[in-house]
């Protein structure tokens, strides 16, 4: 409990205890014939001022500053009014409900963000820096890129790196919502926010603080309740007109009716006071937002991260879901499986191979010949598909010479052109061939192909395998269970290897051999076939996928191996790629809505209904604190189930 309750806590036992007093001397006849008169107000306002001046200055500030209707100014109006018809319990006993709710919900509030703060409490306070033989504490602001820094069992690592000296297992539960430890050696990326476990390591830092993974959660954090759901937005406009329209008709209500009988005033201001009560929107301004709130706070509990409660609402609403399909829904590591070459492969003029023959057989002499062009082809290339092609090289006695390649072009959505030894040689996919209209033999294997060409010469293929996500399966069967009603996915590998794939997976629809920005316009027809109010996400983890992220309803970035502008363009973001987590944020978002929705009933319906009771006079101030201050608190408490939504 932080100081500001405590004392709020003091305030309403005091006011609480001389309350009490009060109504004791009042029914028991202690105050004798000054019961119902003047002389008893001072008495009633020393518990109403100790409990309830704050909210007396606020109202009179907003009002100084034009900000007239809110529920101070409600609050102030109402126990005013009860004064002045000479209802000193009732004034009194409404500011001091009125304050217990306020209380309740203070720490209902305080309790959803530190539950939020406590499991992202990952923020590094130092990183350790040798110097001169020492290890100095530093702020991790200050750690250039390519320092070494040292991290003690133990301590949380401070900056993005890689391990360049030690073994150890760290922790990744606040990144990930894996408890599991992760083992890490030398040359293995690390990420901040992490915590080391028994072993002392020596990390070579690869970004700045800023944009280390570590600040960036922090920051998507931070900037989640900026951003409001259409119902917070809703309750928010509601409230402003709601508010005056609500206090107008109290004064409508004190005036017109003795107007018109000709009756007393005293009953029909002491009515109006009582409709102001009940019509305070305490419920539905905190406990939306609340709830929102805790949905949010559940899923990075899981490892998930949602930027805002607009994003997690859309989530709720999802009945598509596009997949990019190389290392979102495969792994992204690749294998040559296969080494296919053209019959001619050996028989090109003028070409010798400087690193002999891997077997007797011209078959396997081809074979390596093949994979020597294409390894040297794909010499500089970053993509898995060219690290696969080296490092199978590699494994098969071969040892590169980038002194060879020369001028190197890469064709996007096609393959690469690149000059090895002065000859021109061509690797990618069939519509490489087709654009340089080559002559080569098609290769119906499952799995990606590279075609490679010398010249105008076809040369022979290599096949190269990609496997399924452990879970991947298994994420789409529970994510049709969660009410998604259509699976899709776009790869610009091969049809034959994305059919397999999805059939495996099973996968509605299948889009393959596609540019990034085929990706872009299948995507706009997917939305312009959602029907009412359902929702598509895209879930995707490459730097090409960002354009599509942005277009979808819902962006879906793997933050792990997704690259950095794939997970600013996303809306969510899976902390461990784990693609099985998508259908638990559906079912946590679902959950969320759910709870706001019953909130909004539940408040509307109990205000209108005591409201009315209200006006005909069938409900008193009791009645009414049980409207605005029994329905506040419900609905916090309601709104608090939301953090344990999964």
């Amino acid at each position: 409990m932080t100081k500001k309750q405590k004392n709020m806590l003091k305030r309403i036992i005091i006011s609480a205890v001389l309350f009490a007093v009060l109504m004791v001397c009042e029914h028991t006849g202690i105050f004798g014939g000054l019961a119902g008169t003047w002389f008893l107000l001072p008495f009633y306002a020393v518990p109403y001022l100790i409990v309830g001046y704050d909210i007396i200055y606020k109202a009179a500030r907003n009002i100084k500053n034009g900000q007239i209707f809110d529920e101070n100014f409600l609050m102030m109006l109402a126990t005013f009014g009860a004064f002045g018809v000479r209802e000193y319990a009732e004034a009194a006993a409404v500011m001091l409900f009125y304050q217990v709710g306020e209380l309740f919900q203070s720490y209902a509030v305080g309790k959803s963000r530190q539950s939020i703060a406590d499991m992202m409490d990952i923020c590094p306070e130092y990183a350790n820096v040798e110097q001169e033989g020492e290890l100095v504490q530093v702020d991790p602001d200050e750690v250039e890129v390519g320092s070494i820094i040292v991290v003690k069992p133990g301590e949380r690592i401070p900056l993005d790196g890689i391990v360049a000296e030690g073994e150890s297992y760290v922790d990744t539960a606040a990144l990930t919502g894996e408890s599991v430890p992760r083992k890490v050696s030398v040359n293995e990326e690390i990420f901040s926010g992490c915590v080391n476990g028994s072993g002392t390591l020596k990390i070579r830092t690869t970004k700045e603080f800023d944009d280390s993974t570590v600040a960036k959660i922090l920051e998507l954090v931070e900037n989640a309740s900026s951003k409001k759901a259409k119902t917070e937005k809703f309750i928010t406009k509601f409230a402003r007109y709601y508010t005056p329209f609500v206090t107008i008709a109290a004064v409508l209500l004190a005036l017109v009716p003795p107007l018109i009988t000709g009756g007393g005033f005293g009953e029909w201001i002491g009515r109006a006071c009582t409709f102001l009560v009940i019509s305070c929107p305490c419920a539905l301004v905190i406990s939306v937002p609340l709830g929102f709130f805790g949905g949010i706070g559940a899923a990075s509990r899981m490892g998930v991260l949602v930027k805002g409660g607009n994003f997690l609402e859309a989530v709720a609403e999802m009945t598509t879901i596009v997949f990019d399909k190389t290392g979102t829904l495969t792994k992204g590591m690749f294998q040559v499986t296969k080494i296919l070459p053209a019959e001619s492969i050996g028989n090109i003029e003028g070409e010798e191979s400087d690193l002999g023959d891997c077997g007797d057989s011209q078959k396997e002499a081809g074979s390596f010949r093949l994979l020597e062009l294409a390894a040297l082809g794909e010499g500089y290339s970053n993509h898995p598909i060219a690290v696969s092609i080296r490092e199978a090289y590699e494994e098969n006695g071969g040892k590169l010479d980038l002194s060879l390649v020369d001028e190197a072009e890469e064709i996007a959505g096609y393959g690469i052109c690149v000059k090895v030894d002065g000859r021109e040689v061509l690797l990618g996919n069939e519509k490489l061939m087709q654009l340089k209209e080559i002559e080569y033999q098609p290769v119906s294997e499952a799995g990606t192909i590279v075609y490679a060409a010398c010249g105008k010469q076809f040369l022979g293929a290599l096949v190269i395998s990609d496997a399924v996500k452990e879970g991947a399966a298994e994420a789409i069967r529970d994510m049709k269970r969660a009410g998604v009603k259509k699976c899709v996915m776009l790869t610009g590998d091969r049809r034959q290897a994305a059919q397999a794939a999805a059939a495996e997976l099973g996968i509605d629809e299948v889009h393959a051999e596609l540019l990034p920005a085929d990706k872009v316009r299948i995507t706009e027809n997917l939305l312009e076939q959602q029907k009412g109010k359902g929702k598509l996400a895209f879930a995707g983890d490459g730097i090409n996928d960002a354009p599509v992220l942005t277009r979808a309803d819902i962006g879906i970035a793997m933050g792990s191996m997704g690259s950095d502008a794939a997970i600013e363009a996303a809306d969510v973001v899976l902390m461990d790629d784990d693609v099985r987590k998508i259908a638990a944020v559906v079912r946590c978002a679902r959950k969320t809505l759910t709870i706001v929705k019953q909130n909004i009933v539940f408040a509307l319906g109990v205000k209108a209904l005591v409201l009315i009771l209200g006006a005909f006079g069938m409900a008193n101030m009791w009645e009414a604190v049980f409207a605005d201050v029994g329905v506040a608190v419900l609905a916090i408490m309601n709104s608090m189930r939301a953090l344990k939504a999964s």
